[in-house]
Protein backbone atom coordinates (compact mmCIF):
# COMPACT_ATOMS: atom_id res chain seq x y z
CA UNK A 1 0.00 0.00 0.00
CA UNK A 2 1.05 3.40 -0.83
CA UNK A 3 1.21 5.80 2.34
CA UNK A 4 3.57 8.30 3.16
CA UNK A 5 3.39 9.12 7.28
CA UNK A 6 5.94 10.41 9.63
CA UNK A 7 6.44 7.23 11.83
CA UNK A 8 4.81 4.14 11.89
CA UNK A 9 5.68 3.42 15.39
CA UNK A 10 3.22 5.83 16.53
CA UNK A 11 0.08 3.59 14.90
CA UNK A 12 -0.93 2.25 18.16
CA UNK A 13 -0.85 5.30 20.37
CA UNK A 14 -3.15 7.02 16.98
CA UNK A 15 -5.39 3.86 17.43
CA UNK A 16 -6.19 4.68 21.08
CA UNK A 17 -7.26 8.24 20.20
CA UNK A 18 -9.27 7.29 17.44
CA UNK A 19 -11.56 5.24 19.61
CA UNK A 20 -11.25 7.78 22.17
CA UNK A 21 -12.86 10.52 19.78
CA UNK A 22 -15.22 7.62 18.25
CA UNK A 23 -16.82 6.99 21.58
CA UNK A 24 -18.33 11.21 21.12
CA UNK A 25 -19.35 10.50 17.51
CA UNK A 26 -22.76 8.52 17.47
CA UNK A 27 -24.34 9.98 14.47
CA UNK A 28 -21.44 9.09 12.47
CA UNK A 29 -21.38 5.75 14.07
CA UNK A 30 -24.97 4.97 13.67
CA UNK A 31 -24.49 5.84 9.68
CA UNK A 32 -21.34 3.36 9.20
CA UNK A 33 -23.47 0.84 10.49
CA UNK A 34 -25.95 1.25 7.86
CA UNK A 35 -22.89 1.72 5.42
CA UNK A 36 -21.79 -1.81 6.23
CA UNK A 37 -25.30 -2.99 5.23
CA UNK A 38 -25.94 -1.23 1.95
CA UNK A 39 -22.76 -0.48 0.78
CA UNK A 40 -23.34 2.67 -1.19
CA UNK A 41 -19.63 3.36 -2.11
CA UNK A 42 -18.78 0.17 -3.91
CA UNK A 43 -16.73 0.79 -6.80
CA UNK A 44 -16.28 4.33 -5.69
CA UNK A 45 -12.74 5.86 -5.43
CA UNK A 46 -12.78 9.26 -3.10
CA UNK A 47 -10.06 11.38 -2.57
CA UNK A 48 -10.09 13.12 0.57
CA UNK A 49 -8.36 16.43 1.37
CA UNK A 50 -9.13 17.25 5.40
CA UNK A 51 -7.48 17.70 8.65
CA UNK A 52 -6.03 14.29 9.52
CA UNK A 53 -7.34 13.98 13.26
CA UNK A 54 -8.93 11.54 15.45
CA UNK A 55 -12.24 12.71 14.03
CA UNK A 56 -11.55 12.51 10.45
CA UNK A 57 -10.31 9.29 10.76
CA UNK A 58 -13.84 7.93 11.95
CA UNK A 59 -15.05 9.59 8.66
CA UNK A 60 -12.49 7.76 6.81
CA UNK A 61 -13.46 4.66 8.51
CA UNK A 62 -17.04 5.16 7.71
CA UNK A 63 -16.27 5.75 3.89
CA UNK A 64 -14.09 2.50 3.89
CA UNK A 65 -17.06 0.69 5.75
CA UNK A 66 -19.82 1.86 3.34
CA UNK A 67 -17.13 0.17 0.21
CA UNK A 68 -14.95 2.90 -0.45
CA UNK A 69 -11.36 2.95 -2.07
CA UNK A 70 -10.94 6.22 0.04
CA UNK A 71 -7.30 7.80 0.37
CA UNK A 72 -6.61 10.67 2.50
CA UNK A 73 -3.96 13.32 2.58
CA UNK A 74 -2.98 16.65 4.50
CA UNK A 75 -5.59 20.44 3.88
CA UNK A 76 -3.08 21.52 6.10
CA UNK A 77 0.49 21.61 6.78
CA UNK A 78 0.54 21.95 10.08
CA UNK A 79 -2.94 19.94 11.27
CA UNK A 80 -1.72 16.26 10.57
CA UNK A 81 -1.65 14.77 13.75
CA UNK A 82 1.02 12.01 12.98
CA UNK A 83 0.08 9.13 15.10
CA UNK A 84 -3.12 9.20 13.42
CA UNK A 85 -2.03 9.08 10.41
CA UNK A 86 0.18 5.74 10.82
CA UNK A 87 -3.15 4.36 12.77
CA UNK A 88 -4.85 5.07 10.05
CA UNK A 89 -2.39 3.36 7.15
CA UNK A 90 -1.44 -0.02 9.64
CA UNK A 91 -5.27 -0.55 11.45
CA UNK A 92 -7.43 0.47 8.93
CA UNK A 93 -5.88 -0.19 5.64
CA UNK A 94 -6.41 3.54 4.22
CA UNK A 95 -3.69 4.61 2.49
CA UNK A 96 -2.55 8.58 3.94
CA UNK A 97 0.07 11.08 3.25
CA UNK A 98 0.67 13.50 5.94
CA UNK A 99 3.20 14.91 7.93
CA UNK A 100 2.97 17.60 10.52
CA UNK A 101 4.91 20.13 9.23
CA UNK A 102 5.43 19.23 5.94
CA UNK A 103 6.76 21.81 3.57
CA UNK A 104 4.98 23.39 0.64
CA UNK A 105 6.47 21.03 -2.26
CA UNK A 106 5.21 17.92 0.12
CA UNK A 107 2.11 18.95 0.65
CA UNK A 108 0.76 19.22 -3.27
CA UNK A 109 3.05 15.98 -3.82
CA UNK A 110 0.96 14.33 -1.14
CA UNK A 111 -1.98 15.73 -2.98
CA UNK A 112 -0.83 14.25 -6.56
CA UNK A 113 -0.73 10.66 -4.31
CA UNK A 114 -3.96 11.09 -2.94
CA UNK A 115 -5.48 11.29 -6.42
CA UNK A 116 -2.93 8.78 -8.40
CA UNK A 117 -6.06 6.42 -7.73
CA UNK A 118 -8.28 8.32 -10.31
CA UNK A 119 -11.14 9.65 -8.07
CA UNK A 120 -14.79 9.60 -8.53
CA UNK A 121 -15.24 12.06 -5.45
CA UNK A 122 -13.39 14.86 -3.58
CA UNK A 123 -13.75 15.35 -0.08
CA UNK A 124 -12.37 18.40 0.39
CA UNK A 125 -11.07 21.28 3.77
CA UNK A 126 -10.36 24.53 1.68
CA UNK A 127 -10.79 23.25 -2.09
CA UNK A 128 -7.13 22.32 -2.53
CA UNK A 129 -8.03 18.93 -4.69
CA UNK A 130 -10.73 20.61 -6.83
CA UNK A 131 -8.86 23.55 -7.67
CA UNK A 132 -5.53 20.99 -7.96
CA UNK A 133 -7.88 18.83 -10.38
CA UNK A 134 -9.01 21.95 -12.53
CA UNK A 135 -5.37 23.50 -12.60
CA UNK A 136 -3.09 20.79 -12.94
CA UNK A 137 -4.67 17.46 -13.62
CA UNK A 138 -7.66 18.09 -15.94
CA UNK A 139 -6.72 14.56 -17.34
CA UNK A 140 -8.35 13.48 -14.08
CA UNK A 141 -11.81 15.52 -13.99
CA UNK A 142 -13.33 13.02 -16.73
CA UNK A 143 -13.37 10.32 -13.91
CA UNK A 144 -14.95 12.56 -11.08
CA UNK A 145 -18.85 12.79 -10.44
CA UNK A 146 -19.09 15.03 -7.58
CA UNK A 147 -17.50 16.13 -4.15
CA UNK A 148 -17.78 17.73 -1.08
CA UNK A 149 -16.13 20.94 0.61
CA UNK A 150 -16.21 21.47 4.26
CA UNK A 151 -14.96 25.17 4.96
CA UNK A 152 -16.20 28.69 4.64
CA UNK A 153 -13.09 29.12 2.46
CA UNK A 154 -13.81 26.80 0.33
CA UNK A 155 -17.24 27.15 -0.97
CA UNK A 156 -16.11 30.82 -1.53
CA UNK A 157 -13.61 29.59 -4.00
CA UNK A 158 -16.07 26.65 -5.28
CA UNK A 159 -18.70 29.67 -5.96
CA UNK A 160 -16.40 31.40 -7.52
CA UNK A 161 -15.79 28.05 -10.20
CA UNK A 162 -19.22 27.96 -10.75
CA UNK A 163 -20.26 31.44 -11.51
CA UNK A 164 -17.52 31.70 -13.82
CA UNK A 165 -18.44 28.56 -15.51
CA UNK A 166 -15.26 26.25 -14.74
CA UNK A 167 -16.67 24.18 -11.98
CA UNK A 168 -16.33 21.01 -14.27
CA UNK A 169 -18.61 18.53 -11.94
CA UNK A 170 -21.32 19.22 -9.02
CA UNK A 171 -20.14 20.08 -5.21
CA UNK A 172 -22.01 19.65 -2.11
CA UNK A 173 -21.16 22.69 0.43
CA UNK A 174 -21.40 20.82 3.84
CA UNK A 175 -20.38 24.24 5.43
CA UNK A 176 -23.61 25.60 4.66
CA UNK A 177 -25.79 22.65 6.73
CA UNK A 178 -27.05 24.16 9.70
CA UNK A 179 -25.96 21.08 11.72
CA UNK A 180 -22.39 22.07 10.54
CA UNK A 181 -21.52 25.83 10.61
CA UNK A 182 -24.11 26.79 13.35
CA UNK A 183 -22.36 24.15 15.48
CA UNK A 184 -19.04 23.04 14.30
CA UNK A 185 -18.03 26.65 13.35
CA UNK A 186 -19.64 28.32 16.54
CA UNK A 187 -19.16 25.72 19.03
CA UNK A 188 -16.34 23.91 17.63
CA UNK A 189 -14.10 26.81 16.56
CA UNK A 190 -14.69 28.70 19.54
CA UNK A 191 -13.47 26.23 21.93
CA UNK A 192 -10.74 25.26 19.66
CA UNK A 193 -9.38 28.48 18.68
CA UNK A 194 -9.29 29.68 22.85
CA UNK A 195 -7.67 26.22 23.66
CA UNK A 196 -4.72 26.74 21.13
CA UNK A 197 -4.24 30.27 22.34
CA UNK A 198 -3.85 28.93 25.95
CA UNK A 199 -1.83 25.91 25.08
CA UNK A 200 0.50 27.97 22.99
CA UNK A 201 0.81 31.12 25.22
CA UNK A 202 -0.12 30.08 28.64
CA UNK A 203 -1.31 33.67 29.37
CA UNK A 204 -4.07 34.75 30.90
CA UNK A 205 -7.14 35.58 28.82
CA UNK A 206 -9.41 37.50 31.39
CA UNK A 207 -9.18 40.72 32.03
CA UNK A 208 -7.37 41.08 28.24
CA UNK A 209 -8.48 42.99 25.15
CA UNK A 210 -9.20 40.41 22.55
CA UNK A 211 -9.89 41.76 18.98
CA UNK A 212 -11.75 39.03 16.72
CA UNK A 213 -11.86 39.61 12.84
CA UNK A 214 -14.83 38.73 11.16
CA UNK A 215 -18.15 37.60 12.86
CA UNK A 216 -19.52 35.31 10.96
CA UNK A 217 -20.81 31.78 12.80
CA UNK A 218 -16.80 31.31 13.43
CA UNK A 219 -16.39 34.93 14.91
CA UNK A 220 -19.32 34.61 16.94
CA UNK A 221 -17.91 31.69 18.71
CA UNK A 222 -14.95 32.62 19.10
CA UNK A 223 -16.12 36.34 21.11
CA UNK A 224 -18.87 34.49 22.86
CA UNK A 225 -15.79 32.01 24.64
CA UNK A 226 -13.62 34.44 25.02
CA UNK A 227 -16.23 36.70 26.52
CA UNK A 228 -16.80 33.51 29.32
CA UNK A 229 -13.16 33.39 29.83
CA UNK A 230 -13.17 37.40 31.04
CA UNK A 231 -11.71 38.80 27.92
CA UNK A 232 -12.89 42.16 26.92
CA UNK A 233 -13.58 41.67 23.17
CA UNK A 234 -13.35 43.67 20.11
CA UNK A 235 -15.18 42.86 16.96
CA UNK A 236 -14.13 44.41 13.42
CA UNK A 237 -16.16 43.51 10.35
CA UNK A 238 -16.84 45.00 6.99
CA UNK A 239 -20.87 44.03 6.84
CA UNK A 240 -22.58 46.61 8.38
CA UNK A 241 -25.42 43.62 9.52
CA UNK A 242 -22.67 41.96 10.89
CA UNK A 243 -21.41 44.71 12.45
CA UNK A 244 -24.15 45.74 13.64
CA UNK A 245 -25.40 42.26 15.33
CA UNK A 246 -22.02 42.19 16.96
CA UNK A 247 -23.11 45.76 18.68
CA UNK A 248 -26.33 43.88 19.87
CA UNK A 249 -24.71 40.69 21.46
CA UNK A 250 -22.46 43.19 23.55
CA UNK A 251 -19.40 43.31 21.58
CA UNK A 252 -17.17 46.75 20.97
CA UNK A 253 -17.28 47.18 17.45
CA UNK A 254 -14.61 49.48 15.58
CA UNK A 255 -12.44 49.22 12.57
CA UNK A 256 -9.28 46.91 12.61
CA UNK A 257 -6.62 50.91 12.23
CA UNK A 258 -8.41 51.91 15.50
CA UNK A 259 -8.81 47.68 17.33
CA UNK A 260 -4.48 47.29 16.71
CA UNK A 261 -3.09 49.66 19.24
CA UNK A 262 -5.73 48.72 21.82
CA UNK A 263 -5.97 44.98 21.75
CA UNK A 264 -3.74 41.84 23.51
CA UNK A 265 -4.61 39.37 21.44
CA UNK A 266 -5.74 39.12 17.68
CA UNK A 267 -7.95 36.29 15.90
CA UNK A 268 -8.94 36.05 12.28
CA UNK A 269 -11.46 34.53 10.53
CA UNK A 270 -12.93 35.90 7.57
CA UNK A 271 -11.99 33.86 4.61
CA UNK A 272 -10.06 36.80 2.99
CA UNK A 273 -6.24 37.95 2.99
CA UNK A 274 -4.65 40.89 4.41
CA UNK A 275 -6.83 41.00 6.88
CA UNK A 276 -4.33 42.20 9.68
CA UNK A 277 -1.89 44.18 7.60
CA UNK A 278 1.69 46.07 8.33
CA UNK A 279 0.31 48.88 9.35
CA UNK A 280 -1.83 47.39 11.99
CA UNK A 281 1.35 45.34 13.15
CA UNK A 282 3.19 48.49 13.29
CA UNK A 283 0.55 49.91 15.60
CA UNK A 284 -0.03 46.59 17.64
CA UNK A 285 1.43 47.19 21.84
CA UNK A 286 4.54 45.54 23.04
CA UNK A 287 3.58 42.08 23.42
CA UNK A 288 0.92 41.93 21.02
CA UNK A 289 -0.41 38.01 20.28
CA UNK A 290 -1.60 37.39 16.55
CA UNK A 291 -3.11 33.94 15.69
CA UNK A 292 -5.54 32.62 12.46
CA UNK A 293 -8.42 30.59 12.62
CA UNK A 294 -9.51 30.94 9.25
CA UNK A 295 -8.46 27.83 6.65
CA UNK A 296 -5.75 30.08 4.99
CA UNK A 297 -2.92 31.90 6.82
CA UNK A 298 -3.10 34.71 4.21
CA UNK A 299 -5.64 35.91 6.31
CA UNK A 300 -2.58 37.70 8.31
CA UNK A 301 0.32 39.40 5.90
CA UNK A 302 3.27 37.65 7.43
CA UNK A 303 5.75 39.12 4.88
CA UNK A 304 4.80 42.52 5.83
CA UNK A 305 4.95 41.29 9.53
CA UNK A 306 8.85 39.91 8.09
CA UNK A 307 9.46 43.37 6.85
CA UNK A 308 8.83 45.22 9.78
CA UNK A 309 11.10 43.16 11.89
CA UNK A 310 14.81 43.26 12.85
CA UNK A 311 14.79 40.05 14.77
CA UNK A 312 12.36 36.86 15.05
CA UNK A 313 12.72 33.98 17.67
CA UNK A 314 11.08 30.90 18.02
CA UNK A 315 9.93 31.70 22.00
CA UNK A 316 8.00 28.55 22.90
CA UNK A 317 6.20 25.71 20.62
CA UNK A 318 4.21 27.21 18.07
CA UNK A 319 5.22 30.80 18.91
CA UNK A 320 7.22 33.24 17.22
CA UNK A 321 8.07 36.37 18.43
CA UNK A 322 8.98 39.33 15.84
CA UNK A 323 11.17 42.00 17.27
CA UNK A 324 9.53 45.17 15.37
CA UNK A 325 12.43 47.76 13.75
CA UNK A 326 10.12 50.21 16.33
CA UNK A 327 11.29 47.80 19.19
CA UNK A 328 7.89 46.34 20.07
CA UNK A 329 6.90 42.28 19.64
CA UNK A 330 4.37 40.89 18.21
CA UNK A 331 3.93 37.17 18.41
CA UNK A 332 2.69 35.30 15.86
CA UNK A 333 0.86 31.73 16.59
CA UNK A 334 1.30 27.78 14.77
CA UNK A 335 3.19 29.89 11.77
CA UNK A 336 -0.06 32.36 11.35
CA UNK A 337 -2.19 28.72 10.11
CA UNK A 338 -5.41 27.50 11.76
CA UNK A 339 -4.45 28.36 15.60
CA UNK A 340 -6.98 25.30 16.64
CA UNK A 341 -4.90 22.94 14.65
CA UNK A 342 -1.58 24.29 14.61
CA UNK A 343 -1.15 24.50 18.44
CA UNK A 344 -4.17 22.41 19.91
CA UNK A 345 -6.26 19.35 19.02
CA UNK A 346 -8.75 20.99 16.91
CA UNK A 347 -12.43 20.91 17.46
CA UNK A 348 -14.11 18.66 19.89
CA UNK A 349 -15.33 14.99 18.63
CA UNK A 350 -18.93 15.58 19.64
CA UNK A 351 -18.88 18.47 17.21
CA UNK A 352 -17.55 16.88 14.46
CA UNK A 353 -19.80 14.55 15.00
CA UNK A 354 -22.22 16.08 13.05
CA UNK A 355 -19.89 17.66 10.40
CA UNK A 356 -18.49 14.58 9.01
CA UNK A 357 -21.84 13.19 9.27
CA UNK A 358 -22.59 15.47 6.90
CA UNK A 359 -19.79 14.97 4.67
CA UNK A 360 -20.60 10.85 5.14
CA UNK A 361 -24.10 11.39 3.53
CA UNK A 362 -23.18 14.18 1.58
CA UNK A 363 -21.12 11.91 -0.41
CA UNK A 364 -23.50 9.11 -0.23
CA UNK A 365 -26.13 12.12 -2.24
CA UNK A 366 -24.11 12.81 -4.48
CA UNK A 367 -23.48 9.19 -5.66
CA UNK A 368 -27.20 8.52 -6.01
CA UNK A 369 -28.18 11.50 -8.06
CA UNK A 370 -25.09 13.07 -9.64
CA UNK A 371 -26.76 11.95 -13.39
CA UNK A 372 -29.53 14.88 -12.29
CA UNK A 373 -27.16 17.32 -11.18
CA UNK A 374 -25.57 20.30 -12.47
CA UNK A 375 -22.29 21.27 -12.14
CA UNK A 376 -22.59 24.35 -9.02
CA UNK A 377 -22.53 24.22 -5.80
CA UNK A 378 -25.75 22.77 -3.78
CA UNK A 379 -26.25 23.01 -0.58
CA UNK A 380 -26.55 19.69 2.05
CA UNK A 381 -30.49 18.60 0.94
CA UNK A 382 -32.65 19.41 4.48
CA UNK A 383 -33.97 16.35 5.02
CA UNK A 384 -29.95 15.53 5.54
CA UNK A 385 -30.04 18.06 7.85
CA UNK A 386 -33.16 17.20 10.18
CA UNK A 387 -31.83 13.43 10.18
CA UNK A 388 -28.74 14.40 11.39
CA UNK A 389 -30.10 16.37 13.87
CA UNK A 390 -32.36 13.58 15.24
CA UNK A 391 -30.04 11.32 15.24
CA UNK A 392 -27.51 13.59 17.25
CA UNK A 393 -30.50 14.27 19.91
CA UNK A 394 -31.21 10.50 19.84
CA UNK A 395 -27.34 9.96 20.49
CA UNK A 396 -27.63 12.72 23.57
CA UNK A 397 -30.57 11.04 25.22
CA UNK A 398 -32.24 14.29 24.48
CA UNK A 399 -36.30 13.72 23.48
CA UNK A 400 -38.63 16.55 21.88
CA UNK A 401 -41.97 16.81 21.28
CA UNK A 402 -44.10 15.90 18.29
CA UNK A 403 -47.28 17.58 16.51
CA UNK A 404 -50.57 16.55 17.37
CA UNK A 405 -52.95 15.82 14.01
CA UNK A 406 -54.67 18.99 15.19
CA UNK A 407 -51.98 21.13 15.59
CA UNK A 408 -50.47 20.26 11.74
CA UNK A 409 -54.08 20.96 10.40
CA UNK A 410 -53.65 24.51 11.74
CA UNK A 411 -50.51 24.96 10.60
CA UNK A 412 -51.46 24.03 7.30
CA UNK A 413 -54.73 25.79 6.98
CA UNK A 414 -55.20 29.75 6.29
CA UNK A 415 -58.93 29.21 7.59
CA UNK A 416 -58.29 29.16 11.16
CA UNK A 417 -57.51 32.56 12.97
CA UNK A 418 -57.90 33.69 16.55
Amino acid sequence: MDYDVKDMGLADQGKLKIEWAEATMPVLRLIRKRFEREQPFTGIRVTACLHVTTETANLMKTLKAGGADARLCASNPLSTQDDVAAALVQHEGIPTFAIKGEDNKTYYRHIESAIAHKPHLSMDDGADVVSHLHSKRKDLLRNVIGGTEETTTGVIRLRSMAEKKVLKFPVISVNDADTKHMFDNRYGTGQSTMDGIVRATNRLVCGSTLVVAGYGWCGRGIATRARGMGANVIVTEIDPLKGLEAVMDGFRVMPMSEAAPIGDFFVTVTGNLKVIRGEHFAAMKDGAIVCNSGHFNVELDIPALEKLSKKKLAVRSGVDQYTLNNGRRVSLLGEGRLVNLATAEGHPSSVMDMSFANQALGAEFIVKNYKKLEKKVYPVPPDIDKEISRLKLAGMGVSIDKLTKEQVKYLASWEMGT
